[in-house]
């Protein structure tokens, strides 16, 4: 028998890797793997599930996909590991595949393991199994808990199933700004714009705080319900009341919101006023709102400026 590696190293690399996985740098992760080969603690379990969940947090999956093959012991924690990341890029086929697998191996589930199953069923909109889903959820003892609760009215909400949504969310013993969004997302994606409103009402009275995601969540209920003023409201308070900075997608919502009711002059006027670089999806946003409303002179400022953007990038490379 070989002689075991020094508990210390193990521990040491296992912190490393711990790093790895919360900053989700994969070169310094590559060079980790690297040197875990190297000293021949690879192989270690503990080891190869911290590999694992660093490559799964930096959304390599392939890699990740390829570790668990080789893993000996598959506890509870590494099957949550490789549902959340594939359920996080998208891909909940798999997510859910690797569930079933999970469930194949007699392996008990946690209150960490159902809400990517969750966020699966509604990324695939498959309702029946997400209410069997509820059902573990409360069988389980798992109703109380916040994550869970918030997944399923998420769940609901993206399968057309408002009432089982309001239903998760009336029974909240607690709740926290993600179960105030996730009723109020589905709620705007259906159209039903006054409960929106109401329910972020009743959130700030409640004593919780909007955040980033709140905000994106009423500022695209404004737009889809063509609410300018509103939705203006909405975005000036985000700082002014709240203290939260607008990002990206707070200016792509207002972009979009008033390029749809033909203000196109002004949307074009918040974004060059805007403290943030604008991307794709916001230039999109411009040029589209210009397109449908006929405005060529704002379409070709736009694309003076993003052609002067890449004359300006080429010759920075050409340096």
């Amino acid at each position: 028998m070989g002689v075991p590696p020094p508990r210390g190293l193990i521990l040491f690399y296992a912190t490393l890797l711990d790093a790895c996985s919360s900053s989700k740098n994969l070169q310094t992760l590559t060079q980790l793997h690297a040197k875990t080969i190297k000293l021949g603690i690879s192989g270690h379990d503990f080891i190869r599930t911290k590999l694992l969940s660093s490559y799964a947090a930096a959304a390599q999956l392939k890699q990740a996909n390829l570790l668990f093959s080789f893993c000996t012991r598959r506890p509870t924690f590494l099957f949550n590991t490789l549902i959340r990341a594939h359920s996080s890029q998208g891909l909940f086929s798999q997510s859910l595949s690797i569930f079933l697998r999970m469930l194949a191996a007699n392996k008990p589930w946690d209150r960490h393991t159902l809400p990517a199953v969750l966020k699966s069923c509604a990324g695939l909109s498959v309702l029946r199994l997400g209410k069997q889903m509820h059902g573990a959820v409360l069988v389980n003892g798992f109703g109380f808990d916040l994550a869970n609760s918030n997944a399923l009215i998420s769940m609901y909400a993206k399968c057309g199933d408002l009432v089982g949504a309001r239903k998760v969310f009336d029974g909240m013993l607690m709740r926290n700004e993600i179960s105030w969004s996730a009723i109020m997302a589905g709620y705007g994606m259906y159209g039903v714009f006054g409960e929106v409103f109401e329910l972020f009402d009743r959130m700030v009275e409640a004593g919780e705080r909007p955040d980033g995601v709140t905000f994106t969540t009423i500022l695209t209920a404004c737009s889809h319900g063509g609410l300018t003023e509103k939705g203006r409201e909405y975005f000036e308070m985000m700082e002014r009341r709240f203290g939260v900075m607008p990002g990206l997608e707070h200016y792509t919502c207002l972009v979009d919101l008033l390029g749809r009711v033909g203000r196109v002059e002004e949307a074009e006027e918040l974004v060059l006023g805007m403290a943030v670089e604008p991307d794709e999806a916001l230039w999109g946003a411009l040029l589209g709102a210009c397109r449908i409303h006929g405005k060529v002179e704002v379409a070709e400022r736009v694309e003076a400026m993003l052609y002067g953007k890449q004359l300006g990038v080429a010759s920075l490379r050409g340096i």
